[in-house]
C-alpha cells in the first residue's frame, strides 16, 4: 500500500505544480514501479499494448469527424434549423445555442470539438443581439458539455472498454439524461434571459421556414439517425459508425453543400491528429497507472475501507459525485474515467448499483469537469472566442453547473431513468 500512497501523492503534487495531465499520470506510476518488484518495462509495455485495440479507433475517427462538420457547413445548418424552431421567444438564441449543441453532440461525440463548432457561430450573435458575453461564453461552455454526453461519446466508448460492458447499451443508457441535462440549462438559460430581458431572433416562427432550414439541413441533420440507427439496429460496430460518419461527413461537405474544399484536408487532418495524440498518451498512460492499481489490489482495499463507513450503494454514489466535481477541476476526463472505473466500479457492482448507471453518472461528473477551471477546457474555447476574462465566464457558469448537478443527483436516486431504455432495446 505505501508504494500506491506514494504513487497518489507524487499525483497530485505534479499536477498541482502543473505538470500535464500524462506525464504526471506516466511519472507517479514510475515511482510506484520503482517500489515493487515489477519490472519498470512494465509501464512502456501496458501503455503500448493497451491502445492496440479496434475499438479505439473509435475515438480520432469521431474527433476527426466533429473537424469535417465544423468546416463543412454542417455545424451551420444544425443552427439554422434550431433557430428556426424557436423563433422569437425570450431568451430565443440562448435555447438556440443548447438545441444545436444537443444535434452536433449526437454526431460529433466530442466536448471540444462541440464548443469551438457552435460557440464560433453562436457566441458573437448572441453578443450582437445584446446578451452579455460572459453569459453567451458560459452558456456555450455548458451546453457544449453535451458532447460526452449525448452519444456517440468518446469518454463513454473508453468507460465501457475499461468495464468491459456493451458500448451500444452505454450509448443507449446516454440518451434520456443527455436530453434531461439539456432541457435544465433551457429552462435555466430561459429564466435568467427572462430577468435580463435578451430576447430571441427577429423573425417570428414560421412552419413554413422550419421547413425550408429542414430541407437545406437534411443531409446534417440525418447524420445522428444513420450513426445511431446503424449501431442500434446492430448493422455496424460503434468503430465502424465512426468511420461512416467520417465518410458521410466528407461526402456531404465536398459534393452536396460543397463548403469544404480538398485543400482543407490537410488542416482537418491535423488538428484531429494533435488532439488524437494528446487523448492516446493520456489514456495509454492512464492504463498502465489503472493496471498497476489492480495488481497492488487497490480495488480490493478501497472496497474493504468503503464498507467500513457504508454499504448502501446509493450513499457512496453521493459521496463520489461531491469527489468528481472536486478531482474534475484538476484531472482530464480521461484520467477520471480509468481510475475511478477499476477503483469503485467492483464494490458497486457488488452492492447492487448497475455497471451502467455508474458509468452515467461518471461521466456527467466528467462532464462537470470540463467546464470548471483550471482544467475545464470548455471554458477556455469560450473564453477565446468570447473575449471575456476567466474570472467573468467561471461566474456565469454557476447556475448551469447548479442544475447539472442537481439533475446528476436525480440520477443517483432515480436509476430507472437511466436503465429505461438499455432494459427495452436490450432485455
Amino acid at each position: 500500500m505505501s508504494g500506491t500512497v506514494v504513487m497518489f501523492a507524487a499525483f497530485f503534487l505534479l499536477l498541482f505544480l502543473g505538470m500535464p495531465i500524462a506525464i504526471s499520470i506516466g511519472i507517479s506510476t514510475a515511482i510506484a514501479l520503482m517500489m515493487t518488484d515489477i519490472p519498470f518495462s512494465f509501464l512502456s509495455h501496458i501503455a503500448f499494448s493497451a491502445l492496440d485495440s479496434f475499438v479505439f479507433l473509435a475515438i480520432p475517427l469521431f474527433i476527426m469527424a466533429g473537424y469535417v462538420m465544423e468546416v463543412g457547413g454542417l455545424s451551420q445548418r444544425i443552427v439554422d434549423f434550431a433557430s428556426s424552431l424557436v423563433g422569437r421567444v425570450t431568451g430565443g438564441l440562448a435555447v438556440v445555442t443548447v438545441l444545436a449543441c444537443m444535434f452536433f453532440a449526437s454526431i460529433s461525440g466530442s466536448s471540444p470539438a462541440t464548443v469551438a463548432a457552435i460557440g464560433a457561430m453562436m457566441i458573437p450573435s448572441m453578443i450582437r443581439r445584446g446578451y452579455g458575453a460572459e453569459f453567451s461564453g458560459g452558456l456555450t461552455a455548458c451546453a457544449g458539455s453535451l458532447g460526452i454526453m449525448i452519444p456517440p461519446s468518446i469518454p463513454m466508448i473508453i468507460y465501457a472498454i475499461s468495464a468491459d460492458l456493451s458500448i451500444g447499451q452505454m450509448f443507449v443508457a446516454g440518451i434520456v439524461p443527455g436530453f434531461l441535462i439539456g432541457a435544465g440549462l433551457i429552462l435555466v438559460a430561459v429564466f435568467i434571459s427572462w430577468k435580463r430581458g435578451y430576447h430571441g431572433s427577429d423573425q417570428p416562427f414560421s412552419w413554413c421556414r422550419v421547413a425550408q432550414t429542414a430541407w437545406a439541413g437534411k443531409w446534417a441533420l440525418l447524420t445522428p439517425f444513420v450513426v445511431l440507427g446503424g449501431i442500434y439496429s446492430g448493422v455496424f460496430t460503434p468503430t465502424e459508425a465512426a468511420c461512416i460518419t467520417v465518410v458521410y461527413a466528407l461526402i456531404v461537405s465536398l459534393f452536396i453543400y460543397r463548403d469544404m474544399k480538398f485543400r482543407d484536408l490537410y488542416e482537418i487532418t491535423s488538428r484531429s491528429a494533435m488532439t488524437t495524440g494528446s487523448v492516446m498518451i493520456i489514456l495509454g498512460f492512464a492504463m498502465a497507472f489503472a493496471r498497476y492499481l489492480t495488481i497492488a489490489q487497490v480495488p480490493n482495499q478501497v472496497a474493504e475501507l468503503i464498507l467500513q463507513i457504508t454499504d448502501n450503494g446509493t450513499v457512496i454514489l453521493l459521496f463520489f459525485v461531491v469527489m468528481i466535481t472536486v478531482t474534475g477541476m484538476f484531472m482530464d476526463t480521461t484520467a477520471q474515467i480509468l481510475i475511478y472505473t477499476p477503483l469503485l466500479l467492483p464494490v458497486l457492482v457488488k452492492l447492487g448499483i448497475n455497471p451502467y448507471h455508474f458509468g452515467i453518472i461518471l461521466v456527467v461528473g466528467t462532464e462537470l469537469g470540463l467546464i470548471t477551471p483550471p482544467v475545464g477546457v470548455n471554458v477556455f474555447i469560450a473564453k477565446s472566442i468570447s473575449g471575456t476574462r476567466l474570472i467573468d465566464l467561471a461566474k456565469s457558469i454557476l447556475p448551469f453547473v447548479a442544475s447539472m448537478l442537481i439533475i446528476q443527483v436525480i440520477l443517483v436516486f432515480l436509476p430507472q431513468i437511466i436503465l429505461f431504455l438499455p432494459n427495452l432495446l436490450y432485455p
